[in-house]
């Protein structure tokens, strides 16, 4: 299995070019699903370690419905398959560019959650128009064990998000541990309280929004993804969520821009327009690098050839 590795602020992105299983030929979200009911030995075993590492994300190149993209592609963390990765379609766009498969402009990006656009502005910086994001509800309580009543805002960027402005816990790299472990306890009592999407879709990724610091920046996130990593990165369907959050409550005006720092301290720049359904279409920009290119082996004598399931 031939891929290129790269990361996005510091965050980790596996594009798999080939060896991957038949998931037909429909709309990417009924691909993303065949991958998500038959195909988990398969992902899972490309990321989970020794062959991964936590909080990769892997991207599966597959054929586009719509002519006009260039590629589809299928995001999946070690724990599920998402319906879009923003980390990820920076580090994809820099990899197609790598390849000599597009050049400095604008390109379109067919993913279960719809298309994007990418518009690399060189090797390393991409901006991604992503799709119409929006706050579900705002002020939510639950109740989580430990912790008591947690309020925050349910928002979907691409993922399904539930957003806790301020954070309980400064946002800092000492305190990781602490904010995995209450944002791990909030994603499972919104999902055993169903607090979730507007038909029931659960809360997959949790966000806490910290102080700004210095250096005109707009605020610092932590963010809980699926595999109950944090994202290295300010995570691009969690500031679009954001972003949608920012102007329902009128506190940031469109076509404004901020910037957005992750707990480790990686930038994204971020913007809005109003979107068509009430909602927003974030504009991110950020850097990815590649790390390297590898054929993935899977030796049938490999005690260890799914992965290391902890």
């Amino acid at each position: 299995m031939h891929v290129i590795n790269s990361h996005t602020g510091g965050m980790p992105t596996r594009v798999i070019l080939d060896g991957s299983p038949d998931l037909g030929s429909g709309p990417l979200a009924e691909r993303a699903r065949c991958l998500a009911a038959d195909h988990k030995v398969f992902y899972k075993s490309i990321l989970l370690e020794p062959r991964g590492q936590p909080g990769m994300v892997g991207a599966l190149l597959v054929e586009p419905v719509d002519p006009d993209c260039v590629t589809g592609v299928i995001y999946f963390d070690a724990d599920a398959v998402l319906g879009m990765c923003g980390h990820g379609t920076i580090g994809l766009a820099v990899t197609l560019a790598e390849l000599g498969l597009i050049d400095v402009g604008t390109h379109k990006i067919e993913t279960p959650a719809g298309e994007v656009t990418i518009a690399l502005q060189d090797a390393n910086t991409v901006t991604v128009t992503n799709i119409e994001s929006r706050r579900v509800a705002p002020a939510v309580s639950v109740e989580v064990e430990g912790y008591g009543t947690v309020t925050g805002d349910v928002a979907y960027g691409g993922n399904w998000f539930f957003i806790v402005d301020p954070s309980p816990i400064p946002v800092t790299t000492g305190n990781i541990a602490k904010m995995t472990a209450m944002t791990i306890a909030i994603r499972e009592a919104c999902i055993a309280q169903g607090v979730g999407g507007e038909q029931g879709e659960p809360i997959d990724h949790v966000i806490f929004q910290g102080a700004a610091g210095a250096g005109g920046v707009h605020s610092r996130n932590f963010v809980l993804c699926p595999d109950d990593t944090y994202d290295r990165s300010p995570c691009g369907t969690g500031s679009s969520a954001r972003l949608a959050c920012l102007a329902a409550a009128g506190t940031l005006a469109p076509g404004v821009e901020i910037i957005q720092k992750s707990v480790i301290g990686s930038p994204y720049r971020l913007s809005y327009q109003p979107g068509p359904n009430g909602g927003v279409i974030p504009s991110l920009t950020g850097q990815a690098h590649i790390m390297g290119e590898s054929t993935l082996r899977f030796a049938e004598g490999d005690p260890f050839k799914g992965g290391i399931y902890l």
